[in-house]
């Protein structure tokens, strides 16, 4: 309901018809609260629905309007390996025209204006103006993979064909991360090896990992360099903000955990032998030159590989679907199962980041939850699903009948065809997709926030100790106060053991999984007016005008999200 109503307004209000998305179906689940009687809830859904289409049509639309559209160019099928050359005009596609504003230079004190230093440093800015976390996240996805059209690239190149984006732009990831920044974490954080860093080689077909036990101090992770070994620095997020706002920002645009490993390899070396990953893999050229072999899937099975390989020898690979010396700024995407390696030559360094995502994140790892509960579900509902076994099946069942023509054998196997169609009407499809989301939320870095959101939320309240006492305490929301979340994917609402749970990513660490899942608990007559929060964004809500039985209802909710930094205001409270 709220998806067509969405469309509608919009439509409306530019003129023109837009294709309305279809209703997704509903399915009953095993593990979805019930926090009201159906048809009650039914009601209130109604009632939410009524109440976000009426606050849609008063606002303009923010992130489907005309002003806001990206223009792309058209790109033809270029082959196996896709390659792109950024010329200077290519590079001028980055800027949508929506954010012509945002791209102005910024000025001094004097109203001169000031240079950037690099394209990434443009881009951070830029986002930092952008109101919409996803409007955010496709803007930088957008930025990384350009010159080529988003839309361009997930229908033709995701998941299917290796990508190569040559820019002729050395500076265009300058400011994400360097190898003085690494001597800088060598010196000042406890990076620890096996834990922080990995030292590897790869010579006369043989991998070897050279890790000394502690802390990787300078001398010790230096001499290793200089011994031929690769250095490899895992969760780079954890020390450097900019990685970490990176990741941030791009976990929202797959909607999968966002991680990146760096490496920096010695001239005339290679660290790591031939092998595919279980992700995909954006991999950015930050410094010097690498050469880089890129081999399709040897067999089916290996096509978008749910593990990573162990190594491979030369003999086992046959012709690279693409071979390329990567420079800086240059980007190279191979989908998960892609055989890969990569060497230095000519007395040059390498230093690059390999941005992953999408590990298990697939149809198959989905059904893997559902199917079970479909069959707990339909054996407590359906009677089919309990009746006995023929008594004489294994007469004519199993691998040493396989080749029987009995026609017990075929009643048989269409019985279990019949049986498993019908799984799907007791599937817990929005169940799984619920316990999915908050893993994918317990993975998350925390968001990133813009000055706008600091400043409108409670990070930004000018509490603080002085002259001997604190100031400026005691800002409060009202029933006039306008709110809306933090960000868009930051929580998620759950049901589970006949409670229902907020998780939020808010004060996860900036190291995978190093906290325990964080939630909130919300009470059953909360429950529409936090649906109504998550799905209003990025729209401004009035407390007063949330769903709940009482003022006192409303007020506790707002408070309760504001004070833990997942609501931001319309103004600044004071």
């Amino acid at each position: 309901i709220y998806l067509r109503e969405r469309e509608r307004t919009l439509a409306h209000k530019r003129g023109r018809l837009r294709r309305r998305r279809q209703p997704q179906p509903h399915s009953g689940s095993v593990l979805a609260l019930p926090l009201r009687p159906r048809k009650i809830r039914r009601q209130l859904r109604r009632s939410v629905a009524s109440r976000m289409a009426a606050l849609r049509a008063q606002t303009l639309p923010s992130e489907d309007s005309e002003d806001s559209r990206v223009e792309s160019t058209p790109y033809g099928h270029l082959g196996p390996a896709e390659l792109l050359e950024a010329s200077p005009a290519a590079r001028s596609l980055q800027t949508p025209r929506s954010l012509v504003e945002a791209q102005t230079p910024p000025v001094d004190s004097t109203g001169g204006e000031l240079a950037w230093d690099s394209p990434l440093q443009r881009i951070l800015a830029e986002l930092n103006l952008i109101p919409s976390s996803r409007r955010r996240a496709a803007r930088l996805f957008e930025w990384l993979i350009s010159p080529m059209p988003p839309d361009h690239f997930y229908r033709r190149l995701w998941e299917r064909e290796a990508v190569l984006v040559r820019r002729q732009d050395h500076a265009y990831y300058q400011g994400l991360f360097s190898t003085a920044d690494l001597d800088s974490m060598l010196r000042h954080e406890e990076v620890q090896f096996g834990q922080h860093l990995d030292a590897a080689r790869y010579v006369n077909g043989r991998r070897e990992t050279l890790n000394p036990p502690g802390r990787a101090l300078p001398a010790a992770a230096w001499s290793l360099y200089q011994a031929g070994c690769s250095l490899r620095l895992l969760c780079p997020q954890a020390f450097s903000t900019t990685v970490w706002q990176f990741l941030a920002v791009l976990q929202e645009q797959f909607g999968s955990m966002a991680g990146s490993n760096i490496y920096l390899t010695p001239p005339n070396s290679q660290g790591f032998a031939p092998h595919y990953d279980d992700i995909e893999a954006f991999v950015l050229q930050l410094e010097g030159r690498k050469l880089w072999r890129v081999y399709r899937p040897r067999v089916p099975t290996e096509e978008l590989a749910l593990t990573s390989s162990p190594n491979f020898s030369q003999e086992d690979l046959g012709e690279p679907v693409l071979q390329t010396v990567l420079e800086p700024g240059d980007l190279l995407y191979f989908p998960r199962g892609f055989i890969h390696q990569a060497e230095c030559q000519d007395g040059v360094h390498s230093l690059h980041l390999t941005l992953s995502t999408y590990q298990r994140n697939t149809w198959g790892d989905f059904l893997e939850a559902v199917l079970p509960l479909a069959v707990q579900a339909a054996m407590e509902e359906n009677v089919e699903f309990r009746r006995g076994l023929p008594r004489d099946f294994m007469d004519y069942m199993g691998a040493q009948h396989s080749d029987s023509k009995d026609p017990r054998r075929t009643a048989f196997m269409e019985k279990v065809r019949v049986l498993v169609a019908r799984l799907g009407h007791f599937a817990p499809v929005d169940a799984v997709a619920d316990q999915r989301a908050k893993d994918f939320i317990h993975d998350s870095l925390p968001p990133v926030l813009t000055d706008r959101e600091r400043a409108l939320s409670v990070y930004g309240l000018p509490i603080r100790w002085e002259a001997g006492e604190p100031v400026n305490v005691g800002a409060q929301l009202t029933t006039e106060t306008e709110v809306h979340m933090l960000q868009d994917g930051i929580a998620r609402l759950v049901g589970e053991g006949g409670h229902l749970f907020l998780y939020y990513t808010v004060e996860n660490s900036r190291v995978y999984h190093l906290e325990e899942p964080k939630c909130l608990e919300i009470h059953p007559q909360q429950a529409d007016a936090m649906e109504l929060l998550l799905r209003s964004y990025p729209e401004f809500v009035r407390v007063g005008d949330l769903p709940c039985d009482t003022v006192e209802d409303q007020l506790s909710l707002a408070t309760m999200l504001y004070d833990k930094g997942l609501l931001l205001t319309k103004m600044p409270l004071t």
